[in-house]
């Protein structure tokens, strides 16, 4: 009898698992345990593998090093010829981040902005698992009348739920090309800006750095987030956001903003009517034409690599990268992302924000249009093996481009296919799997 109880508990185990299996797979019970699932496992590979304790080394500090050295022993030796050392080949591409530029409409005089303004009618959405950049371009589209939610612009944005991030060029392209509104992004924004297209009616999406006040951040950490502001109070000193993550109208002081933003270029996203387009390139101004508004952006970096320290000032040389990398000056990018890198690892393992290269992929630019492929997919690299799941679609990509220019092409072939299986709407990872396989 006993044999009997025993065989029949062996044959339910593996019902059990399929059934298992079988229910996870149910869309609400997904929603309620992935992210779990996914945060255990994410803690156990960071225990074991803490990524703040990484960091890289770009190729080009040790060739500064020899170069000191080679200019050391030339000038102990009585060499009559000086020294030529040759410019790296920058190539310049198209940046498929960059939409054409739209020419400004004349600004008008400016008016003094209310010390208050509210908007209301957006319908908040606490994020799905691993869905916050869904979550909060929906929100901003319901503002005007949009009735879709993060699952629609998931399926767009996120067609896999476990893509690490989403671009902002994925964001207005989504708006852009599947709704029957416009979006525009811009970077270099300041308090300013964001109050000005409140109090005129448009509520303002940013890309900033986020870390859990709730939680313990040992085990979670700096990471970047999207919110929508669509409040500000001058008396308070703060902006409102729909916030996917904390909930509704989570007050945000003013210089906590601030700080918060620039991790992320100030970059800012504005939704809005095609009938509204002429406000809301007055409201712009200058700053509608793309050229200009980089530039300015880089100005800004510049400015602050000089009076910050820490790790802001390491979000200040990243970001005079990503602007130069906007502007297509490659080396002048490579340069300032150097600086960045050599600036991380002097900041204390609790400040590192050691998920950067989720979410940037200017120094794969920079550093690929300056010959310096080595660097590409040691960056690459790096950032594979330091996340918990290995699903960023554009640093397989990068790797990939690095490895054909070196020769190997099989090797490319086999990052591209992991990018797109990753993101099956990866447009150019599709065009150059196919460039390569003759497909």
């Amino acid at each position: 009898m006993k044999n009997k109880h025993s065989r029949y508990i062996l044959l339910a185990i593996p019902v059990m698992a399929v059934l298992a299996v079988l229910l996870y797979q149910v869309p609400y019970v997904n929603d309620r345990l992935a992210w779990r699932i996914d945060s255990w496992k994410a803690q156990v590979k960071y225990a074991l593998n803490p990524p703040e304790e990484e960091f890289f080394i770009p190729s080009n500090q040790q060739a500064q090093l020899e170069d000191i050295v080679a200019a050391t022993f030339q000038a102990l030796t009585r060499t009559p010829t000086p020294t030529l050392t040759r410019s790296p080949t920058v190539t310049n591409t198209p940046h498929p981040e960059i939409t054409p530029t739209i020419t400004p409409t004349p600004s008008p005089t400016p008016t003094p902005l209310p010390t208050l303004a509210l908007l209301p009618g957006i319908r908040h959405e606490y994020q799905l698992w691993n869905n916050c950049g869904p979550a909060n371009l929906s929100m901003s589209l319901s503002f005007w009348g949009w009735e879709g939610n993060q699952r629609v612009t998931g399926e767009y944005l996120k067609p896999n739920q476990r893509d690490k991030n989403v671009m902002p060029y994925e964001m207005t392209a989504f708006v852009n090309e599947e709704t029957d509104l416009k979006a525009i992004a811009r970077v270099g924004g300041d308090l300013e800006t964001v109050k000005s297209f409140i109090a005129a009616g448009f509520p303002v999406l940013l890309e900033t750095g986020f870390e859990d006040p709730r939680e313990d951040a040992k085990f979670t950490g700096w990471m970047g987030h999207y919110e929508v502001v669509n409040a500000y109070d001058d008396a308070e000193g703060e902006f409102y956001v729909q916030d996917s993550y904390l909930g509704p109208q989570i007050a945000a002081p003013y210089q906590d903003m601030e700080n918060r933003w620039r991790a992320f270029n100030y970059l800012y996203i504005i939704v809005y009517p095609p009938e509204k387009e002429t406000q809301v390139l007055n409201l712009l101004g200058p700053h509608a034409d793309e050229v200009y508004n980089y530039q300015q952006a880089a100005a800004k970096a510049s400015e602050e690599i000089y009076t910050l320290s820490g790790r802001a000032k390491y979000f200040a040389w990243f970001n005079r990268g990503t602007n130069l990398v906007a502007l297509d000056d490659y080396a002048g990018a490579a340069a300032a992302y150097d600086e960045a890198f050599r600036i991380y690892p002097e900041l204390s393992e609790e400040e590192r924000p050691w998920r950067m290269m989720w979410y940037q992929t200017g120094p794969y630019w920079a550093y690929f249009y300056t010959n310096r492929y080595y660097d590409v997919i040691n960056l690459a690299t790096q950032t594979i093996e330091n996340v918990s799941e290995p699903a960023i679609e554009e640093t397989w990509y990068w790797r990939a481009l690095a490895r054909e220019a070196l020769g190997d092409v099989s090797g490319a072939i086999a990052d591209l296919e992991e990018a797109v299986e990753l993101n099956e709407n990866f447009d150019t990872g599709w065009y150059h799997l196919n460039r390569l396989t003759g497909e």
